[in-house]
């Protein structure tokens, strides 16, 4: 097996850093993006973004860090709660017993703090510990311990409270306050019967002014709805008028921040699955906390789990777990069952190729047979503020055969921030030229003031999709190489629904009616299918054929016509942590003058004519 690393160019003895996902000899900087005439990397629209960045966030750290900023939260005293929402989500009852023990462990790594003391006056071992330990991550799975894990919550929080009594840009950031003030808000009630009357009135006064701070800006757009979700639940706790005031001012707002969020298929805007998976699981703790305190479900609300929840139902792969894509990882089988336990839409029977739907959601296409589920990139990544996670991996694929995934991409997600890399095209099961990638993530200090959002020539992709007699076809194409290259790629998907067979043909060709003159004749293209890690591939003796195994066993053929055929080592992020896997990369040359077809399939092993 040849030791280049899945992202370096043919003929470059080079290897990627597996621990931080990055390439080498571009230390912390992701492939170049070619971009338009006359534009800037930042594109032109950023200017305006940044120029309002600029202009407002030393006032906002400036204004929040004064020494009486605090009197601002206060309002009515609050001296009880008055609902205990529901979280959804379930958790591991482990990570509670190790805080009980004195250890933290978020996010990959630990931090050994044994009562009285506490984690809020040390540094911590990574940023990704520090965000989960300040949203307060580790409370849900201490709560189940019972009233010793919901007296030691008791005692960590109060010291957080003291530790950060004055807004600082961190743990009172707008994205982990609101994550906070959700965890906080579940457990507040059970925290407050075991607490003192001091304590209880510390307690409230503590969620009240971090509810109200999460009405004030700034904050992004592309999490206004999962704030005000969060503000509105931290409403509904709070008993009297100042829950009241509270909860009646997120929700006045809620409704058009969904509008904006949550779009008509059910996709989130950001068009990351999980992202929707997660907005839904807190709609639905809004809910039953409105429920508690006998108030009605805005409709906005109540429209906006509705289409979620249908946007799910396509968006789940037969193994229970979301397809990941654009910055989303798969989650869980038991986080996705438990969003969608609501749902009373009956599936179909096992074994109909309707039992796995076909259809769009946020520009993610799924066609599927008996044994084949295939999900379809089909869409432009993101923009602006709504592409701080997304992906520049137009037309990528995921696979599943059976209960098997086994084509899937890089799984990268906000949470890996250090593995910007992964992002680009190579690290998706898509085709890549000259190794570049199409987009990068926006860097240096514009990424420091708006956020690792993609920038970069803007990419068209159109689609189409038809089914008949058997057999669904899905034809994609974008113009991403237009500007390099001169070229097109078109991605034909042809899916026999009787025989349970992949078809591909994979087109690059001159980009019609182009008017600038490319003086490259030939482009080195890689057409790349990652692997999920654990599944085994084989390359069999006519070397144009690879067998492929997934945990249940099952062998399934992929063929190419392709010039060169090769497995290579690549890299899979599973819950944060980098995984090793595999990857079939199919490369050749293809001419900038005139067209290139590549085929492909995907076929059930122990068909007549498999290779030997």
């Amino acid at each position: 097996m040849s030791p280049l690393g899945p992202f370096a160019p043919r003929g470059q003895e080079t290897t990627l850093d597996v621990a931080s996902g990055q390439i080498p000899g571009l230390p912390g900087a992701p492939v170049r993006t070619p971009v338009r005439s006359g534009d800037t990397i930042a594109g032109p629209g950023l200017w305006p973004a940044i120029a309002g960045r600029v202009a407002t966030r030393q006032l906002w750290i400036e204004l929040y860090g004064l020494p009486g900023y605090g009197l601002t939260l206060g309002g009515g005293k609050v001296t009880a709660f008055a609902a205990t929402p529901r979280d959804f989500r379930p958790h591991d009852p482990a990570p509670g017993r190790n805080v009980l023990a004195g250890r933290f462990m978020l996010a990959g790594a630990s931090m050994e703090v044994e009562a009285p003391s506490d984690p809020w006056n040390r540094p911590s071992p990574s940023r990704p510990f520090a965000v989960e330990l300040h949203a307060f991550a580790w409370l849900p799975g201490l709560m189940a311990q019972g009233e010793r894990g919901a007296r030691e919550a008791l005692r960590l929080t109060l010291a957080w409270a003291d530790a950060f009594a004055r807004w600082s840009p961190f743990a009172w950031g707008p994205e982990i306050l609101g994550r906070r003030v959700v965890n906080l808000a579940c457990g507040a009630r059970r925290m407050g019967a075991v607490a003192t009357e001091a304590e209880r009135l510390k307690l409230a006064d503590s969620l009240a002014r971090q509810t109200r701070q999460l009405l004030r800006p700034p904050g992004g757009l592309a999490s206004r709805a999962e704030r005000l979700t969060a503000a509105a639940i931290g409403g509904c706790v709070l008993a009297g008028a100042p829950g009241q005031a509270l909860r009646r001012r997120a929700l006045a707002r809620l409704d058009g921040a969904l509008k904006a969020t949550v779009q008509d298929d059910g996709g989130h805007a950001t068009r990351s699955p999980e992202a929707g998976l997660e907005l839904l699981l807190d709609l639905l703790t809004l809910d039953d906390a409105l429920s508690q305190l006998s108030e009605p479900t805005p409709d906005g609300v109540s429209a906006a789990i509705a289409r979620l929840t249908q946007g799910l139902r396509l968006l789940t792969l037969p193994d229970g777990r979301l397809a990941s894509f654009q910055g989303g990882g798969p989650s869980s089988a038991e986080r996705v069952a438990a969003a969608r336990a609501h749902d009373d839409e009956a599936a179909p029977a096992k074994g109909d190729p309707a039992h796995s739907p076909a259809g769009t959601v946020a520009g993610l296409t799924r066609i599927a047979s008996p044994l084949l589920t295939i999900m379809a990139d089909a869409a432009p990544p993101a923009r602006g503020a709504w592409g701080a996670a997304a992906c520049a991996q137009p037309m990528a694929l995921e696979i599943a055969c059976g209960k098997d995934r086994l084509v899937t991409g890089s799984g990268w997600t906000p949470a890996s921030t250090d593995r910007q890399a992964l992002r680009l095209t190579p690290a998706h099961s898509t085709l890549t030229l000259g190794e570049r990638s199409l987009n990068e993530p926006l860097g240096g200090w514009k990424g420091d003031l708006l956020g690792p959002r993609l920038v970069g020539p803007p990419i068209h992709v159109t689609t189409g999709l038809r089914d008949g007699d058997g057999a669904v076809w899905l034809e994609m194409e974008h113009d991403g190489r237009n500007e390099l290259f001169g070229l097109n790629h078109q991605r034909r998907l042809y899916l026999d629904q009787r025989l349970d067979e992949l078809r591909a043909e994979e087109k690059l060709f001159p980009t019609p009616g182009r008017k600038e003159m490319v003086r490259q004749i030939a482009a080195p293209y890689a057409i790349r299918f990652h692997l999920e890690p654990g599944v085994q591939a084989s390359l069999a003796r006519d070397r144009r054929s690879i067998l492929l195994r997934g945990a249940s066993g099952r062998g399934w053929w992929f063929r190419t016509d392709g010039p060169d055929v090769a497995i290579e080592p690549s890299v899979h992020i599973d819950a944060g942590l980098t995984r090793r896997s595999l990857q079939i990369v199919v490369r050749g040359s293809a001419r900038t003058d005139s067209e290139s077809k590549i085929r492909w399939k995907l076929s059930p092993a122990g068909a007549s004519g498999d290779p030997t």
